[in-house]
Order: C-alpha cells, then structure tokens, then sequence
C-alpha cells in the first residue's frame, strides 16, 4: 500500500511543495528514505519510531520505502518528521489517510510532541500559494505561520493532539495572526550625541533617502555614538516589509522573535567576520547554506565599525548586495539567493593611528593612503554619503546638560515628510536610493546652475558613472528634505561634499 502526505521544504528563505510517500513491502523490517535526505532527515527514522510507540502505535513490521518529492531537490532540516510518520501510519493502516488539502510539518520529540522547525513561514507561503487550505504547524511556529494570509494554520503540542483533530474528537482551534506589536521608548536617542550638526545631517539624508553612509573620523568623535541611534530616525516596517523579515529570520528559527520585534533590524558584527558568516553559507562541503548578516540585516541597518580592519575578502562580498539588494550563495549542495537590501551604516578611522589631520597623527603620508586603499574604489563607489567627522568641540562637552540637542522623534519627522514625497512621486516603497538609472532624468531633474555646476564636479573629483548617479540620488534626497521638486545648486554642492574619500577607481 501507498499512502501520500503533502509537506514543504526551505530553500534559501523561499518554501516549495514536498510530497512525502510510504510504500510497504515484503522483507526485512527496515525504513529507507529516498529522494536526496541530508543526515538530519535520514535520523529522522529513528525519532519517529520512538515517537509512534510513546503514543501507542504498532510500528510496520515491513520493509518501508519513503520517498521525499521532488527526488532531485536535497531536502534538510527535521520539518518532515511529522509527514513521515503520518505516511507511515497511513500507509500501515494504523491512521485514516490525512486529507490532500492539508499540508504538515514539524520535529518530533521522541515522545511525540512537535518542536519548532526552521522556515515556517516560508513554508506556509508555499501550501497557500500551492492551493492548500490548510496547515498544521508547531504550536511554536504558528504565530509566524499565520502571518501567511489566506490559509488556515492550526498550531499542534502533539501527536495525539493532531490526530484528535483530523478524526474529529477534538477541533482545534486555528490561530490567528498577532496585532503588530508597538515600538518600544528606546535608550537610544540623538539628544543625547553632543554636538556634530554635520553628522547627524548625513544621518538624517541617509535616513530620508535610503542610502549608506561611511563615517571617517578620530578615536572618541561619536561615530559609533551616532550609528548605533540611526535606526531610531528610520521610518518603521511597512507590511510587506515587515513580512521580509519575518521570513529571513525564520528561515533560521528565530521568527517568533521577528514577530516580537516591531523595530527596523539592527546588525553590528565585528571586524574579524568571515566571508561566510557576512554574505551566508555553510561551514562544511554539502551543508546547504544559510543567511549570513548581510541577509539578517534586510530591511534594517548594517553597522560595519572599522571598516577597515575587516578582510578584504569579507569587504567585496558586499559589492553585489549593495548593488543588487541581494545576493546569491552557490555551494556544491546548491545556489540560493537571499534578499540583502539593507543600509550600510560603516565607521572607520582615516589613518592607522587614528589621528590623520591632528598633531597627534604619526603616520606618514604613504601609511594614510595605504590604509585608506583596504577599501576598494568600487566598494567606495557604492556608498553614498562619505562624512569626514571632526572631533567634538569643547563648547559641546561643556553646555552638557544645558543646551537642548535635537531628540530622534525631530529628525524622525522630517525623515517620514520626505519619504511621503519619494513615494507619492516614484510609487509605494520605492525610495531615491533605489530610483533604477533609467528613471533618474524623469525624478531628479536639475535647475540650469545645478547641470553646470555637475559638469564640471563630474570632471574635476574623477567621479565614476555609478558614483554620479549616487550623487544625484542623493542630492534628491537633500531637495526632497527642503520640500524642492527640482534640485537647486545648493542641493547638489551639498552633496558633493559627501563625496569625501572618493579616488577615480576602475569597477
């Protein structure tokens, strides 16, 4: 006899149909499990027959074939340890055959409870984009999983408690998504980053328009300071968005905390990160790869302090995502693409020592530029706002306390007016850092003293044609802050200067 359950596999963050089928015949009692298994799925025998027998099942007394469809496609996790003993108690005569409209996921406990997967979300796009009615999931996994409109998620603790539903004992009761949770009074604010006007300028552009920063200044001028309170002036997730994250963090079992989270991503890995662990991969030959920061940072902010110090290697993985708002890992097991469209947020000192442009400065003029070239032009080239920070005044540090510095509920404002303007003009979501080149003349257009003044900057800072279209985004940005439909020259000599640490440099 055959029996059939559907379920669903993780790929990259994207979910796709599995068909689980049990077949029983003669011969030594054993269970194989075909159609590409990775170790994880290959145990799973062995905790599904713990399982059965904890609630009371007879286990075959068979030779059991199970095959995990597509055969072509390797399967990883313990998600189909559910269907795999639901095929196999089907196909045993044990349990009725679960409906076809259903589709089932979730580890099992050796005592036949459910533990949370990886992917559920994803998973549950999947089943309602495939024409299922129905999920059942982890009790876990449910809050997640319901956010996947359209189909019913029914939560399950056990085993018996599913089978209690399906032969109709006892409905469970599906589950409902959960009200967006209210963002929470952060510690952080802008008020209190004492002093640096310009700064928080480049801070509140790049806010408004979606684009990167790169903050070159000495030890103790608040870099970090101010960084680390960017994400208080973003504006919050819309929906859509809000649904991207929830995905990429499921994709690593950590959804409910996305669920949880009402704040734009924030991460901030150290300098001494490898390649991997940035861009997303696998430790070992044949694992499939999973997110890395630049994935887990989508949507959010990626806080990159010395930016230098990071591996060369580790720097030019962020070329394609910043470029591309993705990236795509391909390893021996397979290729996947992860969306990585985040905010560079680096900070870096412009010298060894730390002090280049002080007395205190004790490198010599070829160590500066040695430092300065870790960073590629063509990595340079994709920052937007390049922000030479000066050491924070004394008259700052001495009004502590008694001048009334900016809070992030202001700037934060100001960031939301100027993004209504970006989309009412180019379309929902679509912010000036992601205007595609071919709409650039259409949304930026420049007034007569803006065109001159471009030309001949073009010419004289060595500009690259990426790094005038970034210039021009940005300068779009600073006239959508100053309520402008067209870019003055002081909105572009504005930001020219953001183009600090530019050198002419081949892609």
């Amino acid at each position: 006899m055959v029996s059939r359950v559907f379920s669903a596999g993780l790929s990259g963050i994207d979910g796709y149909i599995v068909t689980v089928e049990c077949f029983l015949s003669g011969g030594l009692p054993r269970l194989d499990v075909v159609g590409l298994p990775t170790g994880a799925v290959s145990e799973a025998g062995e905790r599904v027959r713990a399982a059965a027998k904890a609630c009371a099942f007879d286990w075959p007394v068979s030779r059991l074939t199970v095959n995990l469809a597509p055969a072509d496609t390797k399967k990883a996790g313990t998600a189909y340890d559910l269907p795999l003993l639901l095929s196999i108690l089907a196909a045993a005569g044990e349990i009725d055959a679960p409906p076809d409209n259903a589709l089932f996921f979730g580890e099992l406990s050796l005592t036949g409870e459910l533990r949370p997967v990886c992917g559920a979300l994803s998973m549950a796009l999947a089943a309602r984009d495939a024409g299922f009615k129905t999920v059942f999931v982890p009790a876990m996994n449910a809050a997640e999983a319901s956010y996947a409109s359209g189909v019913t998620v029914f939560p399950i603790r056990t085993l018996n408690e599913l089978l209690g539903h399906l032969n109709g004992r006892k409905p469970l009761t599906p589950c409902a998504p959960p009200p967006r949770p209210e963002p929470q009074d952060d510690a952080l604010d802008f008020a209190h980053v004492l002093g640096q006007h310009a700064v928080k300028r480049a801070l509140e552009i790049a806010a408004a328009g979606g684009h990167n920063v790169l903050l070159s200044g000495p030890p103790g001028s608040g870099k970090s300071m101010a960084a680390k309170r960017f994400s208080t002036i973003l504006p919050p997730l819309s929906d859509s968005e809000r649904l991207e994250v929830i995905r990429v963090w499921s994709a690593i079992g950590r959804g409910q905390e996305a669920v949880e989270r009402a704040e734009r991503p924030f991460r901030a890995p150290h300098h001494n990160s490898s390649a991997n662990a940035m861009a997303g991969g696998s430790g070992a030959a044949g694992r499939l790869p999973v997110p890395g920061e630049i994935t887990l940072a989508h949507r959010g902010v990626l806080f990159l302090d010395e930016f230098p110090e990071f591996r060369r290697d580790v720097l030019e993985t962020l070329r394609q995502p910043l470029e591309d708002g993705k990236v795509t890992i391909s390893r021996v097991a397979g290729q996947v693409t992860y969306p990585a469209r985040f905010q560079l947020i680096a900070a870096m000192n412009p010298c060894k020592c730390g002090w280049y442009g002080t007395e205190r400065c004790t490198c010599t003029k070829a160590a500066v530029q040695q430092y300065l070239h870790r960073l590629s032009g063509p990595l340079l080239d994709r920052i937007d706002l390049q922000v030479a920070v000066q050491p924070v005044e004394y008259a700052a540090l001495a009004a502590r306390g008694q001048a009334s510095e900016e809070h992030s509920a202001d700037i934060r404002a100001r960031v939301l007016a100027a993004r209504e303007r970006q989309y009412a003009r180019q379309g929902a979501d679509v912010c000036n850092a992601a205007i595609p080149p071919p709409q650039l003349a259409e949304h930026c257009p420049l007034s007569a003293d803006a065109s001159r003044m471009f030309a001949a900057a073009f010419q004289r800072l060595g500009l690259t044609a990426r790094a005038h279209d970034r210039v021009l985004r940005v300068a779009r940005t600073i006239a959508d802050l100053a309520d402008s439909n067209v870019i003055e020259a002081e909105h572009l000599a504005e930001a020219l200067q953001y183009r600090s640490l530019d050198r002419a440099a081949g892609s």
